[in-house]
């Protein structure tokens, strides 16, 4: 499996790979509070069942957590990614629950 770079196009406001003519993508908003709320994640066909967006998602929670962020997980998939995956809830802002 490749190890895509995660990019942070601030500009878009999103977290990104470039995967050749193909951009899988998680919107983000952050507050100035210390927040991010991830939005919406889109996996092109093309690339879909092939774990690029659990990878995607990953990456973009350990950037999170490097920033010392408090997450926001708007997205069902991000959302699902924490579910399965509940070390990640350590990032997850107080009081939000990921059942």
């Amino acid at each position: 499996m490749n190890d895509y770079e995660l990019i942070d196009n601030t500009q878009d406001r999103q977290y990104e790979f470039h995967i050749g003519e193909m951009t899988p993508y998680i919107e983000y908003i952050k507050t100035k509070n210390g927040q991010i709320h991830l939005t919406h994640t889109e996996v092109p066909s093309k690339l879909k069942g092939k774990g690029i967006g659990s990878r995607l998602v990953e990456k973009t929670l350990r950037d999170i957590e490097r920033q010392r962020l408090e997450l926001v997980p708007l997205c069902p998939f991000v959302a699902g990614y924490i579910k399965r995956h509940p070390e990640w809830k350590r990032i997850v802002m107080q009081g939000i629950n990921i059942e």
